[in-house]
């Protein structure tokens, strides 16, 4: 019988990519990469495949998006055609204004560094609510920010949303916060297990194959 830290050292090892990690961002508590996390969160946030949204980012930081000052200083065509390119295109007119208005809330409220966001919020709920006031991002897009910032914002972890928690459920894992942080610390001490652990479990929530490959061994 698989033990629930062999299980976790499986799901590590060939699932456990975060969103962040995929579109290329060396995530860290810093001005520029938690923008970047932003926009990932944004994109995520619309109807449409996880990967294209990842690869809709990977071209939109190529294209120079990787500042709110920077992306305010981009041609709105600019920002279309490396949606494009990313495959993004259902969305590409409304995403292209609501990355002009991202860029203009966190510079005029936040002096582009969203380290200040993370100051004043009392707890993870401010948190969730600070970030569902930027246009085009709900409570699923709020959790996806929240999951993948904990490994650099300590004060955010443990956090584990309903749908990584019904991830967790079907491999047999603990759904608790506190218990898969717990788990995850077993396998890898580094602060960034838990947000992988949390994605692989979001993995697990979304596709059976994912469940079946990690209890096959």
């Amino acid at each position: 019988m698989t033990s629930e830290r062999d299980l976790v050292a499986r799901l590590l090892e060939r699932h456990g990519t975060t969103y962040a990690e995929e579109a290329g961002i060396p995530l860290a508590d810093e001005p520029a990469p938690l923008w970047q996390l932003l926009v990932l969160t944004l994109l995520l946030s619309a109807r449409i495949r996880s990967a294209t949204a990842v690869a809709a980012t990977r071209e939109l930081l190529a294209a120079g998006c990787t500042t709110p000052e920077a992306t305010r200083g981009l041609s709105r065509g600019r920002i279309v055609v490396a949606l494009g390119r990313g495959g993004y295109r259902r969305y590409d007119e409304r995403t292209a204004n609501q990355l002009a208005e991202l860029a203009r809330v966190v510079l005029d409220e936040h002096g582009g560094d969203l380290r200040r966001m993370h100051e004043a919020c009392a707890d993870v709920p401010a948190l969730e609510a600070a970030l569902q006031r930027f246009t085009g991002i709900g409570p699923a897009g709020a959790a996806i920010y929240v999951r993948e910032v904990q490994g650099v914002r300590p004060e955010v972890a443990p956090y584990v949303d309903g749908l990584a928690a019904r991830g967790a459920a079907r491999l047999g894992l603990p759904t608790a916060p506190a218990a898969l942080a717990a788990l995850a610390a077993r396998v890898d001490p580094a602060p960034t297990a838990l947000p992988r652990l949390v994605a692989a479990c979001v993995r697990a929530a979304r596709s059976e194959a994912v469940v079946e490959d990690v209890r096959a061994g």
